[in-house]
């Protein structure tokens, strides 16, 4: 039988030894690397080939989600399935929209990460049960949205939610963009929409409630 290479990115090194001890006895499956950022992964996918990247979603330098969009980009046929216990509905509906193969809880059972590994190598979608509640919630949510997308955040929308966050002025924003004001209040609106909050205290305590200042 041959064995998958897997790849992690994970900022903590207890993660990696948790999936090793996990998977030790499995022989189909070795993780074959661990790194800790987005910019790390991307160096390392240039220079190996992997069957199936793990990706936590809350990464240092660049987030799961910039880092999936990188990964698109210059590795389209790579093979990526999300492990992380950030379960919020733009986090798992954005990486899905950037193409991942699925979204695991951290919080899974041994018998359930292999399944998800058996299910995403052999071509299949993988959503553990909370990942598949923000799904349904996504597609809850599209009448805001005519075209029938998932809910999700642009790099640009993140952008700006952090700088509201650090209390910066539209023209601030603006001129740190390189965009007209009018088009930050445009994204202000879109956002408070998208995330269902009144002002800009509630894109702040979006922000802070996760970590993104």
């Amino acid at each position: 039988m041959r064995t998958s290479r897997l790849i992690l990115a994970d900022p903590l090194a207890i993660v990696a030894e948790g999936l090793r001890t996990w998977l030790k006895d499995h022989p189909r499956y070795t993780v074959a690397d661990h790194v800790r950022s987005g910019p790390e992964l991307l160096d390392a996918l240039a220079n190996s080939t992997y069957d199936l990247v793990l990706l936590e979603v809350s990464l240092p330098k660049m987030d799961g989600i910039d880092t999936m969009r990188a990964i698109r980009k210059s590795h389209p046929e790579q093979l990526v399935l999300a492990f992380s216990e950030m379960l919020e509905i733009e986090y798992v509906n954005s990486m899905l929209i950037e193409g991942c193969a699925g979204y695991l809880a951290k919080s899974c059972e041994p018998e359930e990460l292999r399944f998800a590994l058996s299910q995403v190598l052999a071509g299949d979608r993988y959503l553990s049960d909370a990942a598949n509640s923000a799904v349904e919630k996504g597609y809850a949510h599209t009448s805001k949205h005519p075209g029938g997308a998932y809910i999700g955040l642009t790099t640009r929308e993140r952008e700006i939610i952090r700088m509201v966050a650090m209390e910066r002025t539209n023209e601030e924003i603006a001129t740190s963009l390189f965009i007209s004001v009018d088009t930050v209040k445009s994204h202000r609106r879109q956002l408070m929409t998208k995330l269902n909050v009144r002002n800009s205290a509630g894109l702040v305590r979006y922000a802070v409630g996760r970590r993104w200042v």
